[in-house]
């Protein structure tokens, strides 16, 4: 089993910048990647960024790409993603997620969650 932590999130206003921290613990030596996603209420939850654990490859969602950065500390067991430029359309519940195979963008794909962290950007 893995435990996510999310950390981060709030108010902010359009154009201003947001970093999100997600702490990994337990078997974490079995997760390949960490991925974040957001979901808002009547929708589907969508992948937002991904990182391979061991290697830092990244991947990003073209509505957050040159926004978003997905980084890892490895000694640390943690994943973030800095946010800049948010927009309104960023409001979401952001969630963290860890699993195998973090170059596929499909939350069936992840074994772990995080609780999630609200991010209200306004306009």
């Amino acid at each position: 089993q893995v435990q996510l932590v999310e950390s981060g999130g709030g108010l902010v206003q359009a154009g201003g910048s947001l970093r999100l921290s997600c702490a990994a613990s337990g078997r974490t030596f079995n997760v390949v990647g960490m991925g974040w996603f957001r979901q808002t209420p009547g929708k589907e939850r969508e992948f937002v960024a991904s990182v391979n654990w061991s290697t830092g490859r990244t991947y990003y969602a073209d509505s957050v790409k040159g926004r978003f950065t997905v980084s890892r500390d490895k000694p640390k067991d943690t994943c973030y993603l800095q946010m800049n430029s948010l927009k309104p359309d960023d409001t979401a519940v952001y969630y963290c997620a860890a699993g195998n195979f973090p170059w596929r963008f499909q939350v069936t794909y992840y074994d772990f969650w995080g609780q999630g962290t609200q991010i209200t950007v306004s306009s």
